[in-house]
């Protein structure tokens, strides 16, 4: 009896070790394991996890992706993370997902593997004018009509819509611009107005009723509204074999709502830089500049949280800075020496020495993939380090483009984050070669 208490004890003790282990080379192996890698089309990328454990690998397409020259398949691979792992694709762009098991085992995470087509792209740094038209008009804000008798209506609390809400029909008409929603309310002499609007990608509808406000004797519903918007930001880059570009590197919001605005159209101008106001700790300086309104360089069809988008008009290379540069995916960024295309004065691009202090190998949170610090003299007399404007302005390192300038860090304006090029490059991807259309970040 002694015997076999000693030894249920031990066997207890024993198979607890053994739990805690295997937890133990799970939460390990989890860690290790990024949420996201992007390689180039038929160069080879190396990864290190630093695990020397076994996992199974299964893809969610057959014959795309080799690790290692071994083939993975749907139905899996078996394969050692000690040593790196080396990553190779057959096609020019796409994406694959690789669902791992520890041991062939336990379920541990789905890696999303995104493939872009291995070309040189130019990296401008050229600020430019940014015209955006909705799609609607965008609500930003409420106040009351005063009517007859001074009496203080709101008629727009009685309905379902809110600041932040796109409005796109009324009374069945399509509202193209603010106009449009104005002539609507006043036709209305008072009567219900039916008002279809989007809101987090849903369509719903409401109903208004005017009133007339004593101000202008004309019906109102209480409701501000915008329907354009405008300002300075820096070309980031454009592709020459589509004639694609990327710019700012962080979508365009409404300055009332902080509602990233749906666009209809855009038009991308030439523009002149006149005056800087430099940032100062706490107080992030800007750009000063001129549109040149004739000088129309091209169309902007997307306004993403990761920067905005469209294509040039043919011949417009002449205006732009156009130096071609390879692409570098997030494992070739380092920390380390660099420098970023700026335009901070008339319309002249200048290189500007950083240095990349940080880089994010894991986080999915594209605007703050790294963090740069101005080290060039000639910049940090001239802005005091980054400023409103400067967004997307390229990143080179090594000789390839890396990445663009997002934000600026309001307590130390000579440092500020910037998103890797990748994540710009996939956004293209997604909307104008078809790739998968879900959120891309990493």
């Amino acid at each position: 009896m002694v015997f076999l208490k000693s030894f249920r004890k031990r066997f207890g003790l024993f198979f607890l070790v053994f739990i805690i282990v295997i937890y133990a080379c799970y939460l390990f192996t989890l860690l290790s394991l990024p949420g996201q890698i992007t390689i180039l089309e038929g160069q080879e990328h190396l990864f290190n996890f630093r695990n020397p454990f076994f996992v199974n690998i299964r893809s969610d397409r057959d014959n795309v992706l080799s690790i290692n020259d071994k083939i993975i398949k749907m139905d899996g691979s078996i394969l050692r993370l000690y040593n790196p792992l080396s990553f190779k694709t057959n096609i020019s762009r796409g994406r694959v997902n690789l669902s791992m098991k520890l041991f062939g085992i336990l379920p541990l995470k789905t890696i999303r593997v995104d493939i872009l087509s291995n070309r040189k792209i130019a990296a401008c740094g050229n600020t430019v004018g940014v015209k955006l038209k909705t799609d609607g008009v965008l609500v930003i804000g409420m106040s009351d009509v005063l009517t007859e008798g001074n009496k203080k209506v709101l008629p727009a609390r009685e309905s379902s819509i809110r600041p932040g809400d796109t409005i796109l029909q009324i009374n069945q008409h399509e509202v193209n611009g603010i106009s449009d929603l104005v002539k609507e309310i006043e036709n209305s002499q008072g009567k219900a107005v039916t008002l279809k609007y989007r809101r987090d990608g849903m369509i719903q509808e409401t109903h208004i009723v005017p009133v007339k406000s004593i101000d202008d004797d004309k019906y109102h519903v209480g409701l501000w509204v915008r329907d354009s918007t405008a300002g300075i930001g820096t070309l980031t880059f454009y592709d020459p074999s589509s004639g694609y570009f990327g710019a700012l590197g962080h979508g365009i919001t409404d300055i009332d709502t902080g509602i990233l605005m749906p666009i209809k159209s855009g038009e991308l101008l030439g523009s002149e830089i006149l005056a800087v106001k430099k940032s100062e700790r706490g107080l992030p300086g800007e750009l000063k500049g001129v549109f040149a309104e004739e000088e129309v360089l091209g169309t902007i069809s997307i306004n993403s949280e990761y920067g905005i988008y469209g294509k040039l008009n043919d011949n417009v290379e002449k205006n732009i800075n156009s130096t071609l540069y390879p692409i570098a995916v997030r494992s070739d960024v380092k920390v380390g020496s660099a420098f970023i295309l700026s335009n901070v004065e008339g319309s002249t691009v200048e290189k500007y020495k950083v240095e990349i202090e940080r880089v994010s190998r894991n986080s999915m949170n594209g605007l703050k993939g790294m963090v740069v610090k101005v080290i060039d003299e000639r910049l940090l007399n001239a802005t005091g380090g980054i400023v409103q404007g400067m967004s997307g302005s390229p990143i080179i390192q090594d000789g390839k483009i890396v990445g663009a300038v997002t934000h600026v860090l309001v307590n130390d304006p000579t440092r500020g984050y910037g998103i890797f090029i990748e994540s710009m490059l996939k956004n293209i991807d997604r909307n104008y070669h078809g790739i998968q259309k879900t959120a891309l970040a990493g």
